[in-house]
């Protein structure tokens, strides 16, 4: 099941992503969060109209996905940044198209016109899922992220809506 974040999905959130911070390279916050710190992010997605959804399965997250603003100046207000977690155990299962594809219907309802999503390489499960949703590769900065003492590249992908 697909749904709107509820508040109390915070410290399931908070696992799966802290599992990444701590242990891959697809993000490049270095630090744990706490539940103080995902509630703050979904409320900011919450203030500028943005969605924020779970995957649930037997009542339990598994899996999110939100589309955050791209930049703050006025004229970026048809762009958007769409990011997507999962517990580790259930990639390449079909819940990361799932939740990106509730995404894209709301950001397109929305009047959304520019998707971008970032993805920190190589992540060949995360470029093929931005690809199904037709997002093609449009940047690749190189070397713009260090942690776990290596220099990481990122490519950036756009679509329309």
């Amino acid at each position: 099941m697909i749904r709107e974040v509820k508040d109390q999905d915070a410290e399931a959130i908070l696992e799966i992503y802290n599992h990444y911070i701590s242990n891959t390279l697809v993000t490049f916050e270095e630090k744990e969060l706490g539940s103080k710190d995902i509630l703050e992010r979904i409320q900011r997605v919450r203030d500028c109209g943005l969605f924020w959804f779970v995957a649930e399965e037997e009542g339990q997250v598994i899996g999110y996905a939100y589309a955050s603003k791209w930049k703050d100046r006025g004229a970026y207000q048809f762009t958007a940044e769409v990011s997507v977690y999962l517990v580790p155990d259930l990639t390449s299962k079909g819940w990361g198209t799932k939740l990106y594809k509730v995404l894209f219907e709301k950001l397109r309802d929305k009047g959304i016109h520019s998707v971008i999503g970032g993805v920190a390489i190589p992540n060949p499960a995360s470029i093929a899922l931005h690809k199904k949703f037709g997002m093609e590769q449009v940047a690749h900065f190189k070397e713009t992220g260090y942690k776990f003492g290596q220099w990481m590249d990122v490519v950036y992908l756009q679509t329309h809506l």
